[in-house]
């Protein structure tokens, strides 16, 4: 059980209960991009000791948010990952990446970043309604590290899939340019010119990435309410 208890009838002191545990919220983070091993979860919980690690998924695990798997063989490995009612806390975390985004800069010194990351804060800031059909590919690097994936644009929205297919034109860029570029917060001619952005393919597909997202809408929103 958790070590944390409201004294309140109410269901949203029980899910504070559950996901309040310091780690808990970055525990889901990691396993909505994907399923892990405890080795590939403690690389990315960058101060996690192992005991906590396992303190934390033994609560997820007893509360049916979180199952344990093994791979068969000859792979043979145990992994973990969401259940059902696990993956149904996706809306909830996009919003709290929403809110949090405004608070994400300056950067802290020391502060470790995964690429993987991004997809879920491109979720967050992902158009909701119909946008022009296209696949953009985005490369996001940080350091030696990089991550690539697909922005597809369609009927229902955007989606940001792992990976790059069917993309005629990519974008490369660390995370702050990208930011930067699908907030129109500066162009990508700008970018490419001071060398924090790198465009291969149709650099005129690329241009219409911001068309994608709703962070320009946002940020313009905000200045208004100031």
């Amino acid at each position: 059980m958790s070590n944390i208890h409201y004294p309140q009838f109410c269901a949203l002191a029980r899910a504070a209960e559950l996901i309040g545990e310091r780690w808990t919220l970055l525990i889901i983070r990691e396993l909505l991009l994907g399923p892990k091993r405890f080795g590939d979860l403690m690389d990315h919980l960058d101060g996690m000791s192992p005991t906590l690690l396992t303190a934390r998924l033994t609560v997820l695990i007893d509360s049916n948010v979180v199952r344990r798997i093994t791979l068969p063989r000859p792979v043979n490995a145990q992994l973990y990952e969401l259940t059902d009612i696990g993956r149904e806390i996706q809306p909830a975390i996009r919003e709290l990446i929403r809110w949090g985004g405004r608070f994400l800069f300056p950067p802290v010194p020391g502060d470790t970043f995964e690429p993987d990351w991004v997809l879920l804060g491109l979720d967050a800031i992902a158009k909701r309604t119909p946008v022009p059909e296209m696949n953009v590919g985005l490369v996001v690097t940080h350091g030696k590290k990089s991550a690539g994936f697909t922005v597809a644009g369609g009927q229902s929205g955007t989606a940001i899939q792992k990976g790059i297919t069917n993309c005629k034109g990519t974008l490369e860029a660390p995370f702050d340019v990208v930011l930067q570029i699908v907030g129109m917060g500066v162009s990508l001619d700008d970018a490419i010119a001071a060398k924090r952005a790198i465009v291969s393919g149709s650099a005129a597909l690329v241009r219409k990435l911001p068309q994608l997202f709703d962070l320009a809408e946002r940020r313009r929103g905000m200045m208004t309410k100031q």
